[in-house]
């Protein structure tokens, strides 16, 4: 036998016992990682496509003041798309402005892009979250690098909570009719 098939010829890096053996696997992990593309359409926007509960939200960013136009749909007009408005007009509640506002404010992207959203299904709260993460999942594809900053935060994953389903033999999803003794 040669001597550099021997045990005792082996390099002494690869003997390593315990937490040293593990030192070294991280560095493949990086090697390996998924490198991000740019997404952009010929006019330069990013589309994304963002759900909360049963809202769907699309959502196209480009380069601008800050604008943010929401074509939503209307319950005064049986669900079907409305005009455009303005965020302020679309979502009341302070809270739902923030929180649609929130990816902007963690990449430190605010008044930096304008935002033209159509949203459908669900309710304002559940919008406001359809919005949020297509917006996020928008300038990820934008820029590519924004996605170690949003990621942490949860905003790109889609949140699955949905209302359950109603059962038989019960009044709502686990509320039992009310109980009679006689």
């Amino acid at each position: 036998m040669s001597e550099a098939t021997t045990p005792e010829a082996a390099p002494q890096d690869t003997k390593r016992e315990g937490f040293d053996a593990l030192k070294g696997l991280g560095t493949q992990a990086a090697e390996d990682a998924v490198v991000h593309e740019r997404k952009v359409d010929a006019q330069g926007r990013a589309y994304a496509t963002g759900k909360r509960k049963n809202a769907i939200a699309r959502v196209w960013i480009k380069p601008g003041k800050g604008k943010i136009t929401i074509t939503g749909g209307d319950t005064d007009n049986g669900g079907q798309s409305g005009k455009p408005r303005d965020l302020a007009v679309y979502f009341a509640r302070p809270v739902l402005r923030m929180m649609i506002e929130q990816p902007f404010v963690l990449t430190n992207r605010e008044g930096q892009f304008d935002v033209e959203i159509t949203v459908s299904g669900s309710g304002l709260s559940g919008q406001a979250g359809a919005i949020r993460h297509a917006i996020s999942k928008a300038l990820t594809y934008y820029e590519p690098e924004l996605r170690g900053v949003l990621k942490p935060h949860g905003l790109l994953t889609r949140d699955s909570r949905v209302v359950e389903r109603k059962k038989y033999g019960k009044a709502k999803a686990r509320r039992s009719f009310q109980f009679s003794k006689r």
